[in-house]
């Protein structure tokens, strides 16, 4: 691949880097609002994203030769992971209680609602 879109092979390892975190990313939000969608709580999300930190460390493993195994780069994944999931899940779960209970709930942000008065 050298050659074809960079000179060298610093370009292609930091669009490769760019890539994985965001599909990393993007497969956190779309673990939270599929939970959400099945009416799982939030252990469910923390499991799931748990099992995607694991991915994503063999990805870093396999595509740059980081550390499979790191407790600390582990963690560090785990949290990122679980902000982008964590707000997936509270986004679709306010739809939900909005849209599907409409006479008890009104949304009182994108990620809370509240009782009607």
């Amino acid at each position: 691949m050298q050659g074809l879109f960079f000179e060298d092979d610093t370009g292609v390892r930091y669009v490769l880097r760019f890539l994985v975190v965001l599909i990393g990313f993007w497969t956190a939000w779309r673990t939270g609002k599929a939970v959400a969608e099945g009416w799982s709580g939030i252990p469910t999300v923390v499991v799931y994203t748990l099992l995607l930190g694991i991915v994503m460390r063999f990805l870093h493993y396999a595509l740059f030769q980081g550390p499979f195994i790191s407790g600390f780069y582990y963690v560090v994944d785990v949290v990122l992971l679980l902000i982008f999931s964590i707000a997936g899940f509270r986004l679709r779960r306010t739809r939900q209680m909005v849209q599907n209970y409409y006479w008890l709930y009104e949304p009182t942000s994108a990620f809370s609602w509240k009782k009607k008065d």
